[in-house]
């Protein structure tokens, strides 16, 4: 190799080192450092779970350095929501949201709405799963489509929110099987996690909510699921779903992300990034496969646009199952 030929490829070379280091240095700097990710309801809940799955695929992908999950319930979302729009945040800030969220706005006839948001992904869908403690008398979906007709005030829901989508779910059951929606006796909790423990506690005769708030005493014995909502069984989970069972009925819960309306521009886009890369991840994939979600990812204009429909058609299903 001659001197000229050397300097040549010494030139390229750190050209090359140059070029490679403008885009990493552009990726730190629109990286977050940090995010405080709000969960509308109590541990252990639907929108908690989510919030801590992207927690750790964020934190572990290094999409976002440290990301803080907080807890604020109530009002079926709406408490954590007019907390969410109305408080001065400290550093960047986003908020789980879903279909029980747009019902608690609706039903509580909330000021604060999901207008008051910038949308920034659709992340995953979920079914609800109606269950019974093990020593229950219910052994089937027919069982308790018969002890609804009998005497529908005797048969105790332990659900979440008002509005949300058990408590839609339920209505909508009752009304399949021929049943008042409005004559049901469906009691409030504030997540899955109390939902079970009504359960187990032998406080309410079924409980509804989604599959895998239920998936670990479902499968050590505790309790007993009769049927899932969705439109098909869930993989690799032996139970049926409502219209196998003879309900024409099917339910799909939906959970998203949203950004606080007065973050910054260049930390929502950085948000919005990160999101993009996470729902492409192994990690991710595996998240979903793991607890039984369906991937139901949408950018932030195709969820905006999907967010207006759905208070629509929530609307429409809230007066179907007699909430409103």
């Amino acid at each position: 190799m001659t001197d000229l030929t050397r300097r040549a490829f010494g030139v390229l070379l750190a050209g090359t080192a140059a070029a490679a280091m403008i885009p990493a240095s552009a990726r730190a700097e629109a990286m977050l450092s940090s995010l405080e990710l709000l969960a509308p309801s109590s541990p252990g809940s639907g929108y908690d779970q989510l919030a801590r799955a992207v927690q750790g695929v964020l934190q572990s992908k290094g999409l976002v350095s440290a990301v803080e999950v907080v807890n604020v319930a109530g009002g079926g979302g709406t408490v954590g929501l007019a907390q969410f729009v109305t408080t001065r945040p400290r550093k960047p800030t986003a908020l789980i949201v879903g279909f029980a969220l747009v019902g608690g706005v609706l039903s509580t006839q909330s000021a604060v709405t999901l207008k008051d948001v910038t949308p920034i992904a659709r992340l995953m869908g979920d079914v609800d799963a109606i269950v019974v403690p093990a020593s229950s008398d219910i052994k089937t979906l027919a069982d308790l489509v018969a002890k609804l007709k009998e005497n529908p005030g005797a048969v105790s829901w332990a659900g979440g929110s008002i509005g949300g989508v058990d408590h839609v779910t339920a209505g909508l059951f009752a009304k399949a099987a021929g049943v008042d929606p409005t004559a049901i006796n469906y009691v409030v909790h504030a997540g899955g996690g109390e939902v079970l423990a009504s359960v187990l506690g032998g406080h309410a005769t079924v409980g509804i909510s989604g599959y895998e708030e239920f998936r670990a005493q479902v499968d050590s014995g505790d309790l007993r699921a009769l049927a899932v909502s969705g439109e098909t069984r869930i993989e690799g989970v032996d139970v049926p779903t409502f219209k196998e069972s003879g309900i024409d009925l099917a339910v799909q819960n939906w959970r998203g992300i949203v950004a606080n309306p007065r973050m910054k521009d260049a930390d929502r886009d950085a948000l919005t990034a990160a999101i993009a890369e996470m729902v492409k991840s192994p990690e991710w994939a595996e998240a979903l496969k793991t607890r039984g979600w369906i991937d139901s990812y949408q950018p932030a204009d195709e969820f905006g646009a999907f967010l207006t429909e759905e208070t629509t058609r929530i609307g429409q299903a809230l007066k179907d199952a007699g909430v409103l």
